[in-house]
């Protein structure tokens, strides 16, 4: 392995095809086509696009990976609300038979959601932030530079993310509650 620093960025395209016909001389190889070398020659432009194609194949890997927790976890947050609405069916019915119209009980329940998914939220970001220093702890045990850096901008992101999948997969079950009839949500078993 060899590195070379060239003096200006115009020069680079000739002094890769310098060093690729040196090395062809000094490996025997006759063809210049480069079908044969034994060797490969890059400037740090195309190291950079090839780590440039990984790390955005990894970044869409992980984008993809996420989006799939994401809606398993708002089906896991519909199906709890959902039983929460059935097992409290007696309870929405004496509500509405004392005054609460549709909208406070789709509001009481959308609420409970939010409050769910933030306590949710509050624990990853947590477990998260915990991770990263354990991993900034160790990576710098083991003699690497590695600054942690958590932005509020982020943890408030990942609450708002949390709190709108649990709004978004809590509307079916809040509609459902809001729309019981107080005569037969009463009369349930």
């Amino acid at each position: 392995m060899m590195r070379l620093k060239i003096d200006a960025q115009e020069d680079i395209d000739r002094a890769m095809h310098d060093v690729k016909t040196t090395l062809r001389q000094r490996h025997d190889i006759i063809d210049q086509s480069g079908a044969n070398d034994d060797f490969t020659v890059r400037s740090s432009a195309q190291a950079m696009a090839m780590i440039t194609t990984i790390t955005d194949g990894l970044k869409f890997f992980l984008t993809a990976i996420a989006a799939m927790s994401l809606l398993v976890g708002g089906i896991g947050i519909m199906n709890i609300m959902l039983v929460s609405v059935t097992e409290r069916t007696r309870e929405i019915g004496l509500r509405k038979a004392v005054g609460a119209n549709n909208k406070n009980i789709m509001l009481q329940f959308l609420i409970e959601t939010a409050m769910i998914t933030l306590s949710g939220g509050a624990i990853g970001v947590i477990a998260g932030s915990l991770m990263a220093i354990l991993i900034s702890v160790i990576a710098n045990f083991l003699g690497y530079h590695w600054d942690l850096s958590i932005s509020l901008l982020s943890i408030i992101l990942a609450l708002a993310v949390s709190i709108s999948v649990g709004l978004i997969f809590g509307l079916y079950p809040a509609l459902k509650a809001s729309r019981l009839e107080p005569v037969e949500a009463l009369r349930y078993e």
